[in-house]
């Protein structure tokens, strides 16, 4: 799952080289200048997913996948962020309240995973920071009322680790991934990937999240690697 995707040509490319290869791609583009979203790239056969999300629905992106238990669904978010101004916090808070209210529904047999930069901090978070809103901490607990667990603090309950480093050196845990009661079982792994922010030419800010689930999938695609696919041929007529 990729986050902070763009209309863009960069984004245009990464979408016809994974088709090209085989994967199965869901890229909802947004259609404001200048705005971010969200991007499933899979080996695995997917079905579309509504996330039922409607404002800024380009950040909340969903697909299912079938696998020997069961499908599953999961489920890309990216959170915008804010600064200080009330317009700004009021799209982050707008954003949040609608992901509540759509995506929270953990409890009972379905088998589900959250995944993405949120954004968001736990709330005990080391550091503390004072300029993050109760509303802010307030979406992670949601989570865990709705029926969720958080998939690293599962795996690694007392663990400081960071996907995102300031300039001053601080550290945050922005990018979370948290799977239902059911998938909560089947979690096998769950740890950053540093390697992309941190190596010389980094590909991004953020570090990486990876999720080990012991579920098998059902429906896998034959995929070739996407740096050798060939690109589409656009027809003369």
């Amino acid at each position: 799952m990729l986050t902070e995707t763009a209309s863009s040509a960069g984004c245009d490319l990464l979408e016809r080289r994974f088709t090209a290869a085989g994967y199965s791609v869901t890229f909802p583009r947004p259609e404001q200048r200048g705005e971010r979203g969200a991007m499933i790239v899979s080996r695995l056969e997917t079905r579309p997913l509504e996330t039922g999300v409607t404002y800024l629905p380009h950040r909340a992106v969903g697909v299912t996948v079938d696998s020997d238990e069961g499908p599953v669904d999961v489920i890309g978010l990216y959170v915008p962020s804010r600064d200080a101004t009330e317009v700004k916090t009021e799209r982050k808070r707008n954003f949040l309240q609608e992901c509540r209210h759509t995506l929270l529904d953990g409890e009972g047999d379905a088998m589900r995973l959250v995944l993405g930069d949120f954004n968001v901090l736990e709330p005990g978070h080391v550091p503390r920071y004072r300029f993050f809103s109760p509303f802010e901490y307030e979406f992670y607990n949601w989570f865990g009322a709705a029926g969720y667990e958080d998939a690293f603090r599962r795996l690694h309950p007392e663990e400081l680790d960071y996907s995102w480093v300031g300039r001053t050196g601080d550290g945050y845990r922005y990018d979370h991934a948290h799977v239902s009661g059911r998938l909560a079982d089947r979690l096998t792994a769950c740890s950053y990937v540093h390697e992309p922010r941190t190596m010389p030419d980094r590909l991004t800010d953020h570090s990486a999240l990876a999720v080990g689930l012991a579920v098998t999938a059902t429906q896998p695609l034959q995929v070739s690697d996407p740096h050798r696919a060939p690109e589409p041929v656009p027809a003369l007529f």
